[in-house]
């Protein structure tokens, strides 16, 4: 974060959705010492999750996936179909490869698992205020699995089964789609092919739109996929 983005930009309200009290008030704790975020309401389960970000229309949800009276992935639905300016930013664990790849479809705009440090929490919350998705190569992995598994049954997801799009991605669109599987930032990008950060994000928007994407993270995820079809 640069002083001018700290002065033109309001803090990034937050909503702290895990069942743990000492995970959830340790984490309200670690973000309310950045200037530029703010905790603005923590829920104890999905339930709360969901009303919390009604009421409050927060810019980013921390979302645990295991809560009680309602999971995580049905919260994170609900939320992302209601409120589409509001982020999601999954929390998971190293067992939950199932409960991740549903996360995924839900609509979830970033994950991070919850061995990870303090820093990187804190620059994911801020890549979701620039538009940008986070998904961690232990996480792509996993999601990667569950499209396997899926491709090796009778009836295949008619998820998997859609179409990649009746429009074909130009040389440019192609190498910008492979940068995004490699979880590369839309700064990174553009650092990377000599582009402005603004002609990027129209080529992200636009090669979604061709492969019928929903967010940035399953256009990634897709790109993954077709690149690795076993």
């Amino acid at each position: 974060m640069t002083t001018g983005e700290s002065i033109t930009q309001p803090a990034i309200r937050i909503v702290i959705a895990e069942d743990q009290e000492l995970v959830r008030r340790g984490a309200a704790i670690l973000l309310s010492m950045e200037p530029d975020m703010e905790v603005v309401g923590q829920a104890r389960n999905g339930v709360e999750a969901v009303e919390l970000a009604q009421l409050l229309h927060p810019d980013v949800v921390l979302m645990d996936l295991h809560m009680p009276l309602k999971g995580g992935v049905a919260a994170t639905r609900e939320i992302t179909r209601n409120l589409p300016n509001t982020q999601i930013l999954v929390l998971t664990t190293l067992n939950d490869d199932e409960t991740v790849f549903e996360a995924v479809r839900a609509g979830a705009h970033a994950y991070l698992l919850k061995d990870a440090d303090e820093d990187e929490l804190l620059e994911t919350i801020r890549a979701l205020r620039r538009g940008e998705s986070r998904l961690t190569p232990q996480i792509a992995r996993k999601v990667m699995d569950q499209f396997r598994r899926l491709a090796q049954m009778p009836q295949a997801d008619p998820v998997r089964e859609r179409p990649l799009g009746t429009e074909s991605l130009s040389e440019k669109e192609e190498r910008i789609l492979q940068l995004i599987s490699e979880s590369m930032t839309n700064r990174q990008i553009a650092n990377t092919l000599f582009l402005a950060e603004g002609t990027v994000k129209n080529y992200v928007s636009r090669i979604m739109e061709k492969l019928h994407a929903n967010t940035r993270t399953e256009l990634a995820l897709l790109s993954i996929k077709q690149s690795r079809p076993d």
